[in-house]
């Protein structure tokens, strides 16, 4: 069997050179077919145009006309027709009579005969005419006019002619330097052909079209094998493209070939730098907050659009909770274990002075504050996720020495079905973090956060306040923006606008007021049923 021998392929090199070479090719070919039609039609208009000039300036002659009344008129007007005729390059001037009898020719021995042509439309019609015809001196462009004596009268006629095989001479010589001049450009256009396509080519790192295909096809299997969500933006903000998992998770907020909102991402954008390579960013992207990495896209060291991949909290919680629990775990054992070993050493310090009745009084306390709050949450909230943030939240307090109230004329019944409830706990767990961390910020030991709630009426309603330093009066209406915060750090004022966007959810609303322990107080209102 015969081995079959691939075809061999033309390079991208090639094709470009012999591509543009052809076009340049056949653009001069025309061009110069153009140029010689126009040029025949300009000569032809022209040559007519300078024979009539020629005519006219030999029939106004004074001499001439005078000449007409001697005996012989030839004598005096062959010369002065053969000076016109050299002076001026015409092929021949013909002065006749009104019979038609020549006067003047450059050939002497045609004078005193018939001139070749008809004079008719000169002497029937008194009008001068430039026209092609044969004469004795072969085809050539003519033009005739009449000769006027001083009286007006028609005495008779001048004849000029540029024969052809002159004009054609012309003609040729033009042509030929056009041609000339094409064959340059040819040359030229052929060189920069080959510089084009040189640059081309190293513009696209010397890649032939099917390498070219070839990674493009690759590019976008890696790109939507990333388990990330992964978006490519340019310097304006328009999403260049984003992978299977970024439509997924991103379709409502990012669109490829649309610019993005965010503000958080377009300062992003605009904050880039070749240098830059930014791990773990929170941004808030509708109603869930996304950690992102982001490099910049570089071409010649300038920085030309920027890669972000997306991660959503809410899995990255997820796939750390083992280790949070563990963790977690070991930090309460460890805080509980330092809390009851002080409350141990002084109830053995008080057993070992006899003072029974006190220590016996402590471990009484000890004992009725945890059971006197698990009865009053358990009472008083009947939806379990609401109950286990609170009681969550009272723990965290006392880890972080932080005085936490809830007002005991308190009462959450059961939460309407279609409520969202995790979406309840999202709000108040940011509140309530929020609060503590302002009270122990401003007041340190001494800080107090008051939580009471209702659902009296048709709306659940909720009041978290705080002996920290407040909301200033010129923030509140910007507080819920994300990347809005009164306090120092980074990847701060998110979880207001987290709360925001969870109203939003619930249909719900959110304000803020002063405090009666001197801080913020933020109420929340929460409709049992949408549309009240």
């Amino acid at each position: 069997m015969v081995p079959t021998r691939k075809k061999a392929r033309v390079s991208l090199l090639t094709q470009m050179v012999l591509l543009i070479s052809i076009v340049v090719l056949i653009s001069m070919g025309i061009g110069t077919a153009l140029f010689s039609f126009i040029l025949d039609d300009i000569l032809d208009r022209y040559i007519g145009q300078q024979a009539m000039t020629v005519a006219k300036m030999a029939a106004m002659d004074d001499d001439i006309i005078a000449a007409f009344e001697t005996d012989d008129p030839s004598e005096l007007i062959q010369p002065i027709a053969e000076t016109i005729r050299i002076t001026t390059g015409a092929s021949y001037v013909v002065i006749g009579n009104k019979d038609g009898i020549r006067y003047s020719h450059y050939d002497p021995d045609q004078i005193g005969l018939h001139m070749g042509t008809s004079n008719d439309p000169v002497f029937l019609e008194n009008r001068s005419v430039i026209y092609r015809g044969t004469g004795i001196s072969g085809p050539a462009i003519k033009a005739k006019t009449p000769i006027l004596n001083k009286q007006g009268e028609t005495i008779g006629v001048s004849s000029v002619g540029y024969v052809m095989s002159d004009v054609e001479k012309k003609v040729a010589e033009y042509k030929e330097r056009v041609v000339a001049l094409s064959m340059m450009l040819l040359v030229i256009g052929i060189i920069g052909a080959f510089i084009i396509a040189r640059r081309v080519k190293r513009l696209i790192f010397g890649l032939e079209p099917e390498e070219i295909s070839f990674l493009f096809t690759e590019k976008a299997a890696i790109l939507e094998s990333i388990r990330d969500a992964t978006v490519a933006v340019d310097m304006q903000g328009r999403v260049v493209s984003m992978n299977k998992r970024a439509r997924a998770l991103l379709q409502e907020d990012l669109t490829v070939g649309k610019p993005i909102s965010s503000s958080q991402i377009r300062d992003i954008i605009l904050s880039v730098n070749r240098n830059t390579q930014e791990m773990n960013h929170k941004i808030l992207l509708g109603h869930e907050i996304f950690i992102t990495d982001y490099s910049p896209i570089l071409n010649n060291n300038e920085v030309r659009g920027v890669v972000f991949t997306f991660r959503p909290e809410s899995e990255i919680e997820q796939l750390t909770e083992e280790i949070t629990k563990i963790s977690s775990f070991s930090d309460n054992m460890r805080a509980q274990n330092h809390e009851y070993l002080n409350r141990l050493n002084t109830i053995y310090g008080l057993l070992k002075l006899k003072e029974y009745d006190k220590a016996l009084e402590m471990i009484t306390d000890e004992v009725k504050e945890r059971q006197d709050i698990l009865a009053f949450i358990m009472s008083s909230v009947k939806e379990p996720f609401i109950a286990a943030c609170l009681l969550g939240k009272i723990n965290r307090s006392k880890e972080l020495k932080v005085a936490m109230e809830i007002d005991q004329d308190s009462h959450l019944g059961s939460v309407p079905e279609d409520m969202n409830t995790k979406v309840l706990v999202t709000i108040l767990g940011n509140l309530i973090d929020n609060a503590m961390e302002a009270a122990l910020e401003h007041r340190k030991s001494e800080a107090m956060v008051h939580i009471s709630f209702t659902d009296l009426g048709g709306d659940i309603i909720f009041d978290i306040e705080d002996n920290g330093r407040g909301v200033p009066e010129e923030m509140q209406t910007r507080i819920f923006e994300s990347g809005v915060t009164t306090k120092a750090g980074e990847n701060r004022g998110l979880g207001l606008a987290i709360v925001k966007n969870s109203m939003e959810l619930l249909d719900g609303h959110i304000t803020i007021g002063t405090s009666n322990l001197g801080g913020a107080r933020f109420t929340v209102v929460v409709p049992k049923h949408k549309g009240i």
